[in-house]
């Protein structure tokens, strides 16, 4: 089984290595209008400090957004509310619609070379937790399980994340909070600790992108129906302490909108984002075609498996994934824009989270739980 871990880790060091050659080639000038939208707020990050979650178009008076644009070759560089990925505020402010996370991760480094950095440090993040999984497994499936899976989200850091620069940030929260959900459900004496750090990743990946909030589904059905359940204080305080590190993981994106939308409650997109749920056979035959219904389909599976033959902790991140599953694929399949990454995040935080819960679990519940032993109930312990 040494030698098994061995070759997964090698493997998942190999496609790392792969990974950061093949990434070392990218272009921050490939003339996709999102790209150069979030090197603007990296821009004005580098520029203003913490005055660069001003996204105004005023600001741009150094010409770097126009200078963007003209690099390719958008014939209306000179007009901004023609700008790409801008629109106009009832203020009469002109500014740019994405949260500042992904802007402000990318101004860590120096301009002109953000972007393979960002990506290499989310796919260092990935790596370590992929074979971190190697390194748990306690028998030889579960090493060959672990190690495919690692193998298989470290290729997911080129293709579908390559496509937007707020995917590789969101992938690797993904990893962490799913890793920390199998751990809060499996250590019961640092349960508050645990959920609040859960929910402030999710908060926090919310400035990368805004549908991120709905990765919190889960989790918020899950203890609102354990207090419910249970009505005690102990359950009050871990849905305190989650919703408490939301908002404070997302606290950048609403400081943004109340400086650019004029409410923390406004948002700065402009109609054709903002649309109401329409379920479109033609979204679905997208969804069928691309490599997010392989996503889809493995997060369903692990899932249905994990609440079909889990027990104790594994049973309950089943439920929490299940639940969050269940509220994302709803939004999305029902959401009339189709894009090649907006089920990833859901998608890899479900098998994150089932697949360290199985290797979590003890090793006598594991040899158990294919007897169909009956599984622990919904609810808080009582420590």
């Amino acid at each position: 089984m040494k030698i098994a871990k061995l070759v997964f880790g090698l493997i998942c060091l190999a496609i790392l290595a792969s990974n950061i050659v093949t990434m070392s080639r990218w272009s921050e000038a490939r003339g996709v209008y999102d790209d150069i939208c979030y090197l603007r707020q990296a821009h004005l990050f580098q520029r203003l400090g913490v005055g660069g979650l001003n996204t105004n178009v005023a600001l741009d008076d150094d010409r770097y957004f126009e200078g963007r644009l003209k690099e390719i070759a958008f014939a209306e560089w000179s007009d901004p509310i023609r700008w790409p990925c801008h629109n106009p505020m009832p203020s009469g402010k002109i500014v740019l619609q994405y949260p500042p996370g992904t802007g402000f991760l990318l101004a860590l480094f120096p301009e002109g070379h953000q972007v393979v950095p960002l990506y290499i440090a989310a796919s260092l993040i990935v790596c370590g937790l992929a074979i971190a999984g190697v390194a748990m497994a306690r028998n030889l499936s579960s090493v060959v399980g672990a190690g495919l899976f690692g193998a298989f989200a470290m290729y997911l850091m080129i293709n579908p994340a390559k496509a937007s620069y707020s995917v590789a940030p969101t992938m690797a929260v993904c990893a962490m909070a799913g890793f920390l959900t199998a751990l809060w459900l499996s250590r019961d004496k640092r349960k508050v600790l645990l959920i609040a750090l859960i929910g402030l990743l999710i908060g926090m990946s919310v400035n990368f992108r805004l549908p991120n909030a709905l990765l919190a589904a889960g989790y918020v059905i899950y203890l609102g129906v354990a207090f419910l359940r249970a009505r005690t204080l102990a359950a009050f305080v871990q849905g305190l302490g989650f919703t408490a590190g939301i908002l404070v993981g997302m606290a950048p994106t609403l400081i943004a909108q109340a400086i650019n939308a004029g409410s923390p409650l406004a948002t700065t997109y402009g109609s054709a984002d903002v649309v109401a749920p329409a379920f479109d056979v033609t979204v679905f035959g997208h969804y069928l075609h691309d490599m997010q219904f392989v996503l889809i389909v493995l997060a369903l599976g692990s899932t249905a498996q994990l609440l079909r033959v889990g027990e104790g902790s594994v049973r309950q991140v089943a439920l929490v994934v299940a639940g969050n599953l269940a509220v994302n694929l709803v939004f999305f399949l029902s959401h009339p824009i189709f894009t090649p990454y907006y089920v990833v995040p859901i998608a890899m935080l479900s098998l994150w989270s089932a697949s360290f819960a199985w290797l979590m679990q003890p090793a006598q519940a594991r040899q158990a739980a294919p007897l169909g032993r009956e599984p622990a109930s919904l609810g808080v312990s009582p420590r």
